[in-house]
């Protein structure tokens, strides 16, 4: 008999749809009942505000980062200034002949198609033996931009990219040389267009380029929290490896018919959705007693918040990322194999969380496959249940206190002290201040308490972290607060 241990769903689980009517949620909640563990993609919605889909407790949510390998592209303009891009089209021999540029979404007709280089959209004469430039977006993938170029009689193709990918760039398989620029270059690009009659430029390719100390940056199209469905649990739980990510294909990309090696680059996180499932896959191998509760907490309490250069992860600007790009972080899967602790989320504590959703008895009977009466039920807040990371929502001038119990599964004899990073306005105290174990699988339990000290009535987001030390683990909760 075959035993299923992880399913990886690499599909989008809408924005803040109910737990209780959502096809996956209701998919997942089943599988975790059953043992399994549920690694979800995140979405592509980012950078927006609220916009993660697959946030249900029992799913591992998952958003997308680069990675320390970029497949490097150079567009070089007549003013001597050079961009860098991406593109997985890498000729054998670069050539550097300059050709005139051609802005598809100058005079263009049509708005909404030209400026994106639609199929059948570019039937201006001019493009014959021109790089042309193209908008991002618009509904028409990368490559069939490109492949509308080619049939247009251009030479080469450069894709700005939207405002809001900021520095994630896409390396497509093109079928001409190409290569994806920033919103920001392109715009130096065109206000070099506008500056000249003869605009001209080459495109240069430099193949696989490792070392990038700013990885891993959070992917602009890394849909972010908070989620509307729960914004009692932090979502997403965890980012994981999902820009120009090299896999398995059914086809050829490059025509290839004599081959049996098929592969292609591609962006998303329906890419890092199945690095987690591997590192979840890896954990229930050397760990085959635990829960998928207790693999979701190892893979987040150890994960990283600082990228290769030692400074906190950036977003696609630039920018610190904040907790709802990131959740617990960026996984790190060795750290993950041996946590010290883990907050195991038993399966029956699910009732009252959803009871406390305010959910109706049918609602919840959906989700359980069986009556439930939720007046029997002693409902919780979202934030008591047992959860690796705390997210407080609506944190005014009353206290709030969550109790959260931890299993050792490091040494059995084993000390942690607690450390608190406490956010402007609010003080953290979490008693007690130390966990004592005296062996293995050990259970104890500590209480967190969350004050507001600021006067300001504002809505606003701040962020801290609770980590409990021992000489050898650290065991690390991400948590975000909204101030009312």
């Amino acid at each position: 008999m075959m035993v299923l241990d992880i399913l990886s769903i690499s599909l989008g689980g809408g924005r803040s749809s109910d737990f209780h009517s959502n096809p996956i949620s209701l998919g997942a909640f089943s599988a975790t009942e059953r043992g399994i563990l549920v690694s979800c993609s995140a979405g592509n919605n980012g950078p927006f505000f609220g916009s993660v889909g697959n946030a249900a407790p029992w799913i591992l949510t998952v958003g997308a980062s680069t990675h320390d390998r970029k497949l490097k592209a150079t567009v070089k303009i007549g003013n001597g200034e050079e961009f860098d891009g991406e593109s997985a089209y890498q000729p054998k021999i670069s050539n550097s002949t300059f050709f005139t540029l051609f802005d598809a979404g100058r005079n263009a007709s049509d708005e909404f198609e030209t400026p994106y280089c639609r199929p059948g959209s570019l039937t201006d004469p001019a493009i014959r033996g021109n790089i042309v430039i193209c908008l991002a977006g618009g509904g028409v993938q990368g490559v069939d931009k490109g492949q509308a170029v080619k049939d247009a009689g251009g030479v080469g193709m450069i894709i700005i990219n939207r405002p809001s990918s900021g520095v994630t760039k896409s390396a497509n398989a093109h079928v001409l040389p190409a290569l994806d620029i920033s919103d920001a270059d392109g715009t130096k690009i065109l206000a070099y267009m506008n500056s000249t009659s003869n605009p001209v430029a080459t495109i240069t390719f430099q193949g696989t380029i490792i070392g990038d100390k700013n990885a891993p940056i959070v992917a602009g199209f890394s849909s972010r929290g908070p989620s509307g469905a729960s914004i009692g649990i932090l979502k997403p739980d965890i980012i994981g490896p999902g820009v120009n990510i090299l896999a398995a294909w059914p086809t050829s990309v490059d025509d290839n018919k004599n081959t049996k090696s098929t592969f292609n680059i591609i962006s998303g996180t329906s890419m890092s959705c199945p690095h987690l499932s591997g590192v979840a896959a890896l954990l229930k191998s050397a760990h085959p007693d635990w829960s998928p509760a207790a693999i979701k907490s190892a893979i987040m309490t150890t994960a990283d918040t600082l990228n290769l250069a030692n400074s906190p992860i950036l977003n696609e600007r630039l920018l610190p990322a904040d907790i709802y790009a990131i959740g617990a972080g960026h996984v790190n899967p060795s750290r993950a194999n041996d946590p010290g602790l883990i907050y195991d989320t038993p399966f029956e504590d699910y009732v009252p969380y959803l009871c406390g959703l305010n959910y109706t008895n049918r609602q919840v009977g959906n989700l359980l496959q069986r009556k439930v009466n939720c007046t029997e039920v002693k409902s919780i807040l979202e934030a008591q249940l047992n959860y690796p990371s705390f997210s407080i929502f609506g944190l005014g001038s009353t206290p709030q206190t969550y109790t959260r119990t931890v299993t050792n599964v490091g040494d059995a004899t084993s000390s942690y002290e607690v450390e608190v990073a406490s956010p402007k306005g609010v003080v953290i105290e979490v008693e007690p201040t130390e966990l004592n174990f005296s062996q293995l699988n050990q259970k104890l339990t500590y209480q967190v308490t969350f004050s507001k000290t600021t006067n300001s009535s504002n809505p606003e987001v701040v962020e801290g972290f609770l980590k409990w030390t021992s000489n050898r683990h650290s065991v690390r909760s991400p948590i975000a607060l909204v101030l009312v």
